[in-house]
């Protein structure tokens, strides 16, 4: 199984008090996180007054303080438009790190998801691209940068856990249809992240776990944790095939 770990997202510690949020907490967390078995850790970064940021100052703050704890741990970071004020800005952001994360994280439901994807790649970062619908399939399959993900995500936002689990195997055929041979991984939020999760790992994908995605257990009880969360997600086998 290839988890990554997904530990922080927009969550405040009000939403979550083990919601890693300064740069030594993200940094202690996602060594944790590696060493209870993650493979990957994907991560978000807030600015001074607590908001998320992609800005090379708080990359820089929260990157060295990664490196220096978690040296051998690969992390990656989220290019999405809300930490950003439009794409323009969101370009200008990622053109300018100094610190580079192992990848970075482009959502083709955004304006300019082309664009960041192929400064990604130009920049020397490894790319993983993510669709949230169907409506989002096209645009991935148009980019210059298909071919160059190391994974893509397929991100289903519905509520419903046998419609999520639905639209991710829909997407998947097809991306897959389309001649797509990196590894896909799918994932839920809050009430469908186990069932989704549990559906990536039968169909042979990728999986992630993480309080971003959801703060609870597969039997339904509160997680103290990411590091419970990636326990559980650990602790499951595929259904035969």
């Amino acid at each position: 199984m290839f988890l990554k770990a997904a530990i922080n997202g927009g969550l405040t510690k009000r939403d979550h008090p083990g919601t890693p949020v300064t740069p030594e907490e993200i940094a202690a967390e996602a060594l944790a996180a590696a060493e209870a078995g993650a493979d990957v850790v994907h991560l978000h970064i807030r600015a001074a007054d607590g908001s998320q940021s992609i800005a090379p100052p708080a990359v820089d703050a929260v990157l060295s303080a990664v490196r220096r704890v978690a040296p051998g741990v690969v992390v990656g970071i989220t290019t999405g438009l809300w930490t950003s004020d439009g794409h323009a800005d969101r370009y200008a952001k990622v053109a300018t790190w100094n610190l580079l994360p192992d990848f970075a994280s482009v959502a083709f439901c955004e304006e300019g998801a082309a664009e960041t994807a192929e400064l990604v790649v130009a920049r020397g970062m490894v790319l993983e691209s993510a669709v949230w619908s169907l409506a989002d399939v096209p645009a991935l399959l148009a980019s210059p940068t298909l071919h160059r993900n190391v994974r893509i995500l397929i991100e289903p936002e519905d509520e419903d856990p046998d419609t999520a689990v639905a639209h991710a195997r829909a997407m998947a055929a097809q991306i897959t249809a389309a001649g797509v041979t990196c590894p896909l991984l799918y994932h839920g939020f809050d009430t469908t992240v186990w069932p989704v999760l549990r559906a990536s790992l039968d169909d042979g994908h990728q999986v992630r776990i993480g309080l971003e995605d959801g703060a609870t257990l597969p039997d339904g009880s509160p997680a103290p944790g990411n590091l419970a969360l990636i326990h559980a997600a650990l602790a499951l086998t595929p259904a035969p095939r």
